[in-house]
């Protein structure tokens, strides 16, 4: 089962008033087809994935091609918590990053995440507006969407519940300045401005069911995921050379506090070439080059689908003040 939002209909200047339309619902062959009653996808995240199952059985409203319309990211994220979970990446962009390729110690204690911003995300197709930056890299990731499940409040859960809350995965591309990151990572907090520019989502939500046949023994999802940059595939990975399942990742965010319908959670940039970071990082130098104006990033995940996105003009943002240098002397 598929599940997106989108918008169609007239975009000419003469419309403009009314504007295109837009729905939610099943993406069913090659047609899109609204939820009945009015209902969207966060209604339908609330209720739960035997909910939509039962709303997709009685699913019969006139569709729409999906050739006409134009998908949206396929949910407004209650929160995004982006993870660090692969390894091979870490060990590459750290050297691009902080100089020094190393994975610490602490990476293998737990999957350490951060939260991005849910308000500046970006639908397939969409174009991002960068920060004046001279290493903007993308990172391919998976991203499990959370659901409603009966009676669970979403709280301290054990790793076979988190695994029962992921209602469905979608593709993520976390867009990345490498240098902001890198100034703001020393001061040991972030990343912020380096990263809380824009996150692309879709192009749907696939649910967990439609996946179980590609997860291993061990709990992994075992899909292929590659990149390419102007039709040029620069990295591939298996989703299952992650360090934790998603079942794991899910009951982590979830210690001493709560994952909620709507949550989005990212897998963090999957390994071999899953960014330029790490190439950077393993070269000792900008190969491939830092992306520009005008590129087109394309992620294809097996048993999900393709997004793309083109890099649009740097946005200057206006220029703040260094810290002042002031007395600690604590009197008036």
């Amino acid at each position: 089962m598929r599940i997106a939002r989108w918008e169609h209909g007239p975009r000419s200047l003469s419309e403009e008033r009314d504007g295109p339309k837009r729905g939610e619902g099943f993406v069913i062959d090659d047609q899109v087809v609204p939820f009945s009653d009015g209902l969207t996808v966060a209604d339908v995240l609330a209720r739960g994935v035997d909910a939509a199952h039962a709303l997709l059985a009685q699913a019969s409203a006139p569709g729409v091609p999906l050739a006409d319309v134009r998908l949206l990211a396929p949910l407004v994220p209650a929160a995004i918590r982006d993870f660090v979970a692969f390894e091979e990446h870490v060990e590459g962009v750290s050297a691009s990053v902080d100089g020094k390729s190393e994975v610490v110690p602490e990476w293998y204690q737990a999957p350490t995440f951060y939260f991005t911003n849910p308000h500046t995300v970006l639908g397939p197709g969409d174009p991002v507006s960068p920060p004046v930056t001279e290493r903007l890299d993308f990172e391919l990731e998976i991203a499990a969407v959370i659901g409603a499940v009966p009676g669970s409040d979403g709280a301290n859960l054990t790793a076979a519940a988190g695994a029962s809350h992921i209602f469905g995965y979608t593709i993520m591309n976390d867009w990345s300045a490498r240098d902001l990151q890198s100034r703001e990572m020393k001061v040991r907090l972030g990343p912020a401005k380096g990263k809380d520019f824009g996150t692309t989502l879709g192009p749907w939500i696939v649910t967990a069911d439609e996946l179980a046949g590609y997860v291993d023994d061990d709990g992994f999802l075992a899909v292929e995921a590659q990149v390419f940059v102007n039709d040029v595939v620069i990295g591939h990975d298996l989703v299952s050379n992650m360090g934790w399942p998603f079942g794991e990742l899910v009951a982590y965010a979830s210690r001493n506090s709560r994952v909620v319908p709507g949550d989005v959670l990212g897998s963090g940039t999957v390994g071999n070439g899953g960014c330029l970071g790490e190439l950077w990082g393993r070269a000792g130098a900008l190969t491939p080059p830092p992306l520009a104006e005008g590129d087109v990033v394309r992620m294809v995940v097996e048993g999900i689908g393709e997004i793309s996105g083109r890099v649009g003009r740097a946005v200057a943002a206006p220029e703040l003040a260094s810290a002042r240098s002031r007395s600690r002397a604590r009197s008036r």
